[in-house]
């Protein structure tokens, strides 16, 4: 039976590189996929997956007023018109930005459709306060997993975001500022509320 999955990890734990490697894993075996993020993230243009590493895939970007069941039972019934067999997974990246319409769309999918569908995403934002679809997946999720990543600074287990402007931590802010390593450090309880402690 097909379940809705959540995978959530701090900054640089390696989500993108986990859902790049699942969905080989079903493309090698043969098997259709659906590859999506959100359109919020552009930092390498819009409806692209790209892994710190290197690795990149394009993807379908998940804007506001998408319907993700619509669109994947539409997708679906398009292959199987076409004879290439039916979607075995959904998979979605950049997950904390998903709206609760879609991460109920995405449950419909599973429920409806009987097409597992895996998210990746982070849990919190930079001030400790959990994003809408992240909020909304831990609520509508059949399996949740934490993908685990050090502290920046000291190598503990991280389960917070700082963000960093000019070399300094920052703690308010509009929640959603797109950015990388430049930007955030994942890092231990400590570390960031004491990000100059060693």
């Amino acid at each position: 039976m097909a379940q809705l999955f959540f995978q959530y990890g701090a900054m640089n734990s390696g989500k993108t590189i986990e859902i790049l490697k699942d969905a080989h894993n079903y493309e090698v075996q043969g098997r259709k996929i659906a590859l999506l993020t959100s359109a919020l993230d552009t930092r390498n243009g819009v409806g692209k997956i790209v892994s710190r590493i290197g690795l990149q895939r394009d993807a379908i970007p998940i804007s506001h007023e998408m319907n993700l069941f619509t669109y994947i039972q539409e997708l679906n019934a398009q292959d199987e018109a076409q004879g290439d067999g039916p979607i075995a997974c959904v998979f979605i990246d950049e997950a904390q930005f998903l709206e609760r319409h879609h991460v109920i769309e995405c449950a419909r999918i599973v429920d409806e459709l009987n097409i597992p569908v895996m998210t990746f995403g982070l849990k919190n934002d930079f001030q400790n306060n959990l994003f809408e679809g992240t909020k909304n997946l831990l609520l509508f999720a059949d399996k949740i997993k934490e993908i685990k990543t050090i502290c920046h600074y000291c190598g503990h287990k991280a389960i917070m975001n700082l963000r960093i402007h000019n070399g300094k931590p920052v703690y308010e802010g509009e929640q959603v500022q797109i950015g990388g390593d430049e930007s955030y450090h994942p890092v231990c309880r400590f570390h960031y509320f004491h990000p100059k402690a060693r």
